[in-house]
């Protein structure tokens, strides 16, 4: 059965852990669904892991909706979320609503992804709920606040930026979001928010009590050159896949293919 954005109240309630992949194209989202994903994520971080930039940020909403349309097609039954890139829907309400249609109505998504939890975030979230879209919150770490916040570093250490991502997270259920990444904090202060709320946290490097996790493909096949601390390499297809092209180019290069 499909999965929809109704079962996830239900699926917290029940203590079923959801599980989160990323995926960038259409082999990446059939590997995603086809593994049991209960939610395949075109996450921002392809700038990083598909195009080679350093930051989420010079993503454009353009290239999200390529890749996120090569996704769509790629997944039977998991949901489709897709990450709202950095100046899609900061600037105002309309150009949020504008965005997450977009990525309804052109890349088929069944939900959209937003950073932050700010009062005009919540005001933007509010309405993209009253609309029919459903919104996947993120607090803590937020990739496209990098610059702010000097680097890629764990959110929430001090009293009082665990008190705001605490509040974040609160406010985020009440403007309507159906779930909330929590992504690198302490696992303490994900632990009170997870308890707190009656929506699923997905968890990203922020300890076990989240209802449910999520990994970048690329992290969990070993296909990056680096990842974070908290990711875990579940295999090396890097180090095969480089392995099995040098023997095709050694084949070719002393005539032994074909």
């Amino acid at each position: 059965m499909a999965v929809g954005v109704h079962q996830f109240r239900q699926w917290k309630r029940e203590g079923r852990p959801v599980a989160v992949l990323t995926a960038w194209d259409y082999i990446s989202a059939q590997i995603a669904d086809q593994a049991g994903a209960d939610v395949v994520l075109v996450g921002d971080s392809l700038a990083m892991v598909a195009l080679g930039y350093e930051t989420t940020l010079p993503l454009t909403l353009e290239e999200m909706l390529y890749h996120a349309r090569a996704v769509r097609r790629g997944v039977k039954r998991a949901l489709v979320v897709v990450d709202l890139p950095f100046l899609s829907y900061q600037i105002s309400v309309e150009d949020a609503l504008r965005s997450a249609g977009r990525a309804l109505q052109e890349a088929g998504a069944q939900a959209v992804k937003l950073e932050g939890g700010h009062p005009a975030l919540l005001e933007t979230v509010e309405r993209l709920v009253q609309c029919g879209m459903p919104v996947m919150g993120h607090v803590g770490l937020t990739p496209q606040s990098v610059n702010q916040f000097g680097g890629f570093r764990q959110q929430g250490k001090s009293p009082e930026e665990a008190e705001r991502i605490f509040a974040e997270a609160i406010a985020l259920e009440k403007a309507g979001a159906f779930s909330i990444v929590l992504e690198h904090i302490p696992a303490a202060l994900a632990q009170r928010i997870t308890e707190a709320i009656g929506i699923p946290t997905i968890g990203i490097g922020a300890g076990a009590a989240c209802d449910g996790q999520v990994l970048v493909t690329t992290d969990v096949l070993g296909l990056s050159t680096w990842q974070p601390p908290f990711a875990r390499v579940y295999t090396n297809l890097r180090e095969q896949a480089i392995a099995a092209a040098r023997q095709f180019c050694e084949d070719v290069q002393q005539r032994q293919f074909p």
